[in-house]
């Protein structure tokens, strides 16, 4: 079981040939709506990627909040643990440009009541993993983090904020990007060069860490030892979303019981085919198209 949570977003995407400058106005060449957000492109990843998952999050009493969740609930994810808050649905906007690069501005929106006493601790067994990401209050994550302890805790620290060093203690696997990684370096006094902060971090909090690369791949430190799973060639038509899709499918590995070193692979390969797709939810792959990329990687 794979148990998610997290935001809950409808993302506004505009494509455009090139990403405007401040106090400038560009013409779209396209305009669509699709359901998001970090915790449910998650979740909705590790669903594709074979896994049994649940949800938790909160969307508004408005239009958005039924399109936000269509997808979740049409992959047959449970919802039960969804709630409806009189705040609006969270949303995204996102410019993407000719080359498939994105700029996002997100609004948490209903994203900002979800709280971890929403998570039963029937669903905080050793068996399941627990995804969690920071478009919901850091202080409901530092919370259900401390009530899952011998829970396998996957944090994607996305976006960017500084990290309480007993959160890092109480997690079994840390997800960054680049970006993300040099902040938490910054924050943490730990080297900037990815390869070196996960050695460093998994040395100093007892975890996993995981960089994802872009279109390097990604790599992975626990324990002294680090594994590097390179990227296929791409045609990169939208990278929205990748990143969402190796959580997802990291996490659904390490939940039928595969080695760090496929559980990288896994996501290396789903995000890889995230961004030869548009959109976020709609570009996650399927289990049989992972696996088979991933076996060649």
């Amino acid at each position: 079981m794979v148990v998610v949570f997290g935001s809950i977003n409808l993302d506004l995407v505009a494509q455009v040939a090139r990403m405007p400058i401040p106090g400038e106005t560009v013409r779209g060449t396209a305009f669509a709506t699709a359901p998001g957000g970090k915790g449910a492109n998650q979740a909705l990843a590790a669903a594709r990627a074979g896994a049994n998952v649940r949800m938790y999050g909160a969307v508004g009493r408005d239009a958005f909040g039924a399109a936000a969740l269509a997808n979740l609930d049409a992959s047959g994810i449970d919802l039960s643990g969804v709630i409806a808050v009189d705040a609006a649905t969270g949303i995204a906007m996102i410019h993407i440009d000719a080359h498939g690069e994105n700029a996002i501005t997100v609004i948490a929106g209903a994203n900002a009541d979800a709280h971890a006493g929403q998570v039963p601790d029937a669903a905080l067994r050793p068996d399941a993993v627990l995804v969690m990401q920071l478009e919901v209050p850091l202080a409901e994550v530092m919370a259900l983090a401390g009530r899952a302890r011998g829970t396998r805790i996957v944090l994607n620290a996305a976006p960017a904020l500084a990290l309480p060093e007993a959160l890092l203690r109480m997690i079994d696997t840390l997800v960054v990007n680049e970006s993300e990684a040099a902040f938490a370096a910054a924050q943490l006094g730990l080297p900037d060069v990815p390869e070196n902060f996960a050695i460093d971090a998994s040395a100093r909090y007892g975890c996993t860490v995981v960089v994802s690369l872009g279109s390097r791949g990604a790599l992975a430190a626990r324990e002294g030892e680090i594994i590097m799973i390179a990227a296929p060639a791409t045609n990169v038509v939208d990278t929205t979303g990748a990143g969402d899709a190796l959580v997802g499918a990291y996490a659904a590995a390490l939940d039928r019981g595969a080695s760090l070193r496929e559980a990288l692979a896994d996501g290396v390969a789903a995000g890889s085919l995230a961004c030869t797709r548009h959109g976020a939810q709609a570009a996650s792959p399927m289990r049989g198209e992972i696996a088979a990329l991933a076996a060649t990687l």
